[in-house]
């Protein structure tokens, strides 16, 4: 919405910024206010298109990605979530930390009431791999 001034920080919306960040560690999640703070509802955000590297092997990793969430006072803008999302192309790591690591960021940046990070990984070894993980954890 132009003239809304809680988005002048948004750094990547409406640019045309393509340099896409070398790791997880350098990309920044950007949020802005979320319009209705009071009210309980969902979001979900997917993609299909998600890679990573398998730290052992160094072979490539795909997976479908689902992310819902119950904001809080803020909401995740979609275009830094990409950038953030493919800047695990050429991270190592094993698909379970990936997943919680895609939560801990999340988590940290929005302060949402609840959310659900789950992965779908392509087979490897004729065995697929799903990972999910919630915030708040539950008691078990």
């Amino acid at each position: 919405m132009p003239g809304r001034e809680d988005l002048q920080n948004l750094s990547l919306l409406g640019k045309a910024e393509s340099r896409l960040p070398a790791s997880p560690d350098e990309a920044k999640l950007e949020i802005f206010p979320n319009q209705r703070p009071g009210r309980r509802y969902w979001i979900t955000l997917k993609t299909s298109e998600f890679s990573s590297l398998c730290p052992v092997t160094g072979q490539p990793d795909s997976a479908h990605l689902e992310i819902r969430y119950v904001p809080g006072d803020t909401i995740v803008e979609t275009k830094s979530l990409k950038f953030y999302l493919a800047s695990f192309r050429n991270q190592p790591a094993f698909n379970e930390e990936i997943v919680n690591r895609i939560l801990d960021d999340l988590v940290a940046a929005l302060q949402p009431k609840e959310l659900v990070v789950r992965g779908e990984f392509a087979p490897r070894g004729g065995i697929q791999l799903t990972t999910e993980a919630v915030y708040p954890e539950c008691d078990a």
